[in-house]
């Protein structure tokens, strides 16, 4: 089942990451470390192999993969042999990514993307193409009566103006497209109901929000053990360090406001209660592609004995969210193949932010998506 991946954000680290670490074990130059899709209990038929999956993308970017590639591997993001390995692949991988298009209106502009994205599935022959935002996180967006029916929202999107958060206007151009649509990021996406109408009616599948990479998935961890030990969270405070891009995008407090929202969900879900404190972000340029996030959890145990916890988590980003990336697309082409449609609601595993009532706590989401993929073997 060839299938293609449209990245949003082509040019940025986790999706270079994503594109030459596939290339990489399509070549046998790694083992599939983070790949979860590559675990016994999730391998099924029903997924296109790694091996199947070729990729092209959008980005505002215009940096070659060549220097791209070579900045992470500066920055020890990827390691230097599988990089050098896979050089000669880059030109390829260089030929399917596109500039954002630009138009007078966002419908024009929608329907530039759906036509490149169209364009690469005829190309090379794809049997299908699963969009993956990857791009910068953007500020909390307002929705308004132009958000509330399909109709409304593409009358307003044919008048000049942003109408639509770039998240959301490229979940429409991918259902445009014909394309389930996986946010990786805490944008506004498809939370819109004029965009969740629109996925209804092309019969397509969608999935997000917020990739679970470092402190929120310890966290979906640990909480769910406080929980069944009947231990009271008092404070649960966290403070996390990020250099890059990514780093450097969430130093605006709109964007930061979007991201820390999504972290602290897990526990109000999960502890039934939302303890005092906060996760906070700060932009330290030094540590570049690296993140480290520091804990501070107090708690009451028997007869009110207070007691404390704290833990550090310190890792590489892209190096965590790439497999990811590839798990997600292969899930998605999956379900879309077998004919789901709607929220990929047992897709929850990977996100912060999980569309719909779902468990928060991660054994109980990997049961469910353990679950998910026996019944696609059966579609």
């Amino acid at each position: 089942m060839t299938t293609g991946v449209w990245l949003i954000g082509a040019r940025g680290s986790v999706a270079v990451t994503s594109m030459v670490g596939a290339t990489a074990l399509r070549a046998g130059l790694a083992e599939p470390l983070g790949c979860v899709t590559e675990l016994p209990e999730l391998a099924s038929p029903a997924l296109p192999g790694l091996g199947d999956l070729v990729f092209g993308g959008h980005d505002i970017s215009d940096i070659t993969l060549e220097k791209k590639v070579e900045n992470l591997v500066a920055a020890g993001v990827l390691p230097a042999r599988p990089a050098a390995a896979v050089a000669d692949k880059l030109d390829g991988l260089q030929r399917e990514l596109r500039p954002v298009p630009s138009a007078e209106t966002q419908l024009e502009v929608a329907r530039l993307v759906a036509q490149d994205i169209d364009d690469f599935r005829r190309r090379r022959g794809l049997e299908r193409v699963v969009v993956v935002n990857v791009s910068s996180t953007e500020p909390l967006f307002t929705a308004g009566p132009a958000h509330e029916s399909l109709s409304a929202l593409s009358t307003a999107m044919g008048t000049p103006g942003a109408v639509l958060p770039p998240s959301s206007l490229y979940a429409y151009a991918a259902f445009l497209a014909g394309c389930p649509f996986v946010d990786f990021t805490p944008s506004t996406g498809t939370r819109l109901r004029a965009l969740r109408e629109m996925a209804a009616e092309a019969g397509l599948p969608y999935a997000g929000h917020d990739g679970k990479t470092g402190e929120t998935l310890v966290k979906s961890v640990l909480a769910p053990m406080f929980a069944m030990r009947h231990l009271r969270v008092r404070t649960w405070a966290g403070t996390n360090l990020l250099g890059g891009g990514d780093g450097a995008n969430l130093a605006d407090p709109a964007a930061r406001a979007a991201k820390s929202g999504s972290k602290q969900r897990v526990l109000a879900e999960t502890l039934g209660y939302q303890p005092q404190g906060s996760s906070h972000i700060e932009y330290v340029d030094d540590i570049g592609d690296f993140k480290t996030a520091w804990d501070l959890i107090t708690f009451s145990g028997f007869l009110g004995t207070q007691m404390r916890m704290e833990f550090s988590w310190h890792g590489c980003d892209s190096a965590l969210a790439a497999p990811l990336i590839l798990d997600l697309a292969r899930l998605t082409a999956a379900a879309h193949a077998a004919g789901r449609t709607g929220p990929l609601t047992d897709l929850a595993f990977f996100f912060k932010d999980p569309i719909g009532e779902v468990p928060h706590a991660l054994a109980d989401q990997w049961a469910r998506l353990a679950a998910f993929v026996r019944g696609l073997a059966h579609d």
